[in-house]
């Protein structure tokens, strides 16, 4: 999917802290980029599709749709090649 995240520790959770409960997204760095409202739901919604997805020919097409998001926010734009 290209979207980075992290494990976390979710307070109470039985389980041991290799095998987390919760799932950390670092929202300022999409924020840095310029990521709109929209955005930030349209990623959750990436997020969702991909956790709940029920075979790997699902993701090819959200993966897609990740790309297509972070390319209208590049990371560095006044690198970015036209």
């Amino acid at each position: 999917m290209d979207i980075t995240v992290n494990r976390n520790a979710v307070p109470f959770d039985p389980r041991p802290p290799m095998i987390t409960s919760g799932l950390r997204i670092g929202t300022p760095a999409l924020a840095a980029r310029g990521f709109s409202h929209n955005d930030f739901r349209a990623v959750a919604d990436l997020i969702a599709a991909a956790l709940t997805a029920t075979n790997d020919d699902q993701l090819g097409p959200l993966r897609a749709q990740v790309q297509r998001l972070a390319a209208r926010y590049p990371l560095y734009p006044e690198l970015h090649r036209t």
